[in-house]
């Protein structure tokens, strides 16, 4: 099942396109769209993908509107986190919205991991990452081509020259 696209945060505005949305909700309408519904059997995730967290208790029954709200905020806070990243802050927080924020940023720690090559670019001014963003499509060591084709989705609505 496919999410509908919803614009209610955008009250008379006539949509020809999804490229007449405002970025932000391209990003929305972009996760909508490739995460669907999750529902019960789809456990820890809820909404549109929204991984529970300790002590959250968000029910697998939500309506669409408490998991749209849900994702907004989720990636309000995606997008703080990458804030420093100016005009790629978006692309990246829905990015990290899909595969977590610690495998662009890197992490210490028990389990250590590098900063990614895309965000070693993005701080060096580089503009050409098509190809280190297209490779966060692999699962379990796999390439989904589902996946590569979420990114290329991504990269054409968010992507800014």
């Amino acid at each position: 099942m496919r999410a509908q696209i919803s614009v209610q945060a955008i009250p008379n505005i006539v949509i020809n396109s999804i490229f007449d949305l405002p970025p932000f909700e391209r990003a929305i309408c972009c996760i909508k769209y490739y995460e669907g519904m999750h529902r019960k059997k789809d456990y820890p995730y809820v909404g549109y993908g929204h991984q529970i967290r300790a002590g959250e208790k968000y029910s697998s029954d939500m309506s669409l509107n408490e998991a749209d709200a849900l994702l907004r905020k989720d990636l309000k806070e995606y997008c703080s986190i990458f804030r420093n990243y100016g005009k790629d802050s978006l692309l990246l927080a829905v990015l990290a919205y899909n595969v977590g924020p610690y495998r662009i940023l890197g992490c210490k720690g028990k389990h250590p991991s590098p900063k990614s090559n895309l965000l070693k670019k993005i701080e060096f001014g580089i503009r050409d990452f098509k190809e280190e963003y297209i490779q966060f499509c692999h699962w379990k060591g796999k390439k989904i081509p589902s996946i590569e084709q979420r990114r290329m989705v991504e990269l054409l609505l968010l992507y800014v020259q």
